[in-house]
């Protein structure tokens, strides 16, 4: 009778998932400059700080929603350290060494592994569609590693003496985004979109605080042009407010696994910016893998049969 709502509703939550994660890998590889123009623990707090002046607003708690309990701040905190702090640091040292369409790779495993988590530590099922889709962008990380990327000879990860260690913390980057996303479940029980991005973004804050400041203090503010400056305002409210609101709000209707399918529109997203902003090549086996990608998220998403 009232079918039609809950399928409007389902269909708002995967697009607000689709765009959430399009947006972090479009600013996973925008954040490539910056990091060539801030010491990456300064850019993080600066990163927390701009948005915490564009969010007091929302650390209210709402009429709908119940206090904190101590098992729920810890959660929060946990959401921030490992899902927003941490992922921070590894993503920004890891495109530091490698190129945007190598973390494109890797990121394309956050996938399998969030439903491996789900699976663990929320007792979800995992359909066969969805199982599907996991193998779908399996087969297209397996492709892409057999298709090494290729970057411009004058970026920065050309010149990268370690790029095993960047594509190493860019696979912790997607341990810490496997957390965020099991984590952030439980919360969306518990609290509201905008309440939740609020708190993880202050906590982050706090967290790079010491470093921020240690940085600051020898840091030539003026060097830095305007471009790199609106550029860092926009990275800040992408990564700090808009996704994790959009993240949330589709969390909430939406189990951990099947959402963790959304997140091969990571990899999709920074590749393709890698290629059209940042000059970098991509090959053929790449696309057909990142067809595989969208073809996990198709599979995903299908709507089943009602009874």
């Amino acid at each position: 009778m009232n079918s039609a709502a809950p399928a409007s509703g389902r269909l708002m939550a995967y697009g607000c998932l689709a765009l959430s994660m399009s947006l972090v890998g479009a600013y996973v590889a925008l954040s490539k400059p910056l990091v060539a123009a801030f010491p990456v623990l300064l850019l993080a707090w600066l990163r927390f700080g701009i948005a915490a002046l564009a969010m007091p607003h929302w650390l209210k708690r709402g009429a709908d929603e119940p206090p904190m309990t101590a098992h729920t701040r810890w959660l929060v905190f946990l959401e921030s350290f490992l899902g927003n702090f941490l992922f921070s640091i590894c993503m920004l040292y890891g495109v530091s060494m490698t190129s945007a369409v190598s973390a494109g790779v890797i990121m394309a495993s956050i996938p399998a592994v969030v439903a491996v988590a789900s699976w663990l530590f929320l007792r979800e099922r995992i359909t066969v569609r969805i199982g599907l889709a996991i193998a779908c962008a399996a087969l297209g990380i397996g492709l892409l590693a057999l298709s090494p990327a290729h970057a411009p000879a004058s970026t920065d990860a050309a010149k990268s003496s370690m790029p095993w260690l960047g594509n190493l913390l860019v696979f912790c980057a997607v341990l810490c985004e496997t957390a965020y996303a099991v984590i952030g479940k439980s919360l969306t029980g518990r609290l509201g979109p905008k309440r939740i991005a609020s708190l993880i973004n202050l906590w982050g804050f706090v967290l790079s605080m010491p470093f921020g400041i240690w940085f600051a203090l020898s840091f030539d503010f003026g060097a830095v042009h305007g471009g790199i400056w609106a550029l860092l305002a926009v990275y800040a409210l992408a990564a700090s407010i808009w996704t994790v609101w959009l993240w949330m709000t589709g969390l909430r209707h939406v189990p951990a696994a099947q959402a963790g399918v959304f997140a091969v529109m990571l990899p999709v997203s920074a590749a393709f910016v890698g290629v059209l902003v940042l000059g970098e090549n991509l090959s053929a086996p790449q696309l057909i893998a990142f067809a595989l990608a969208l073809a996990g998220v198709v599979l995903a998403t299908w709507p089943g049969r009602r009874t």
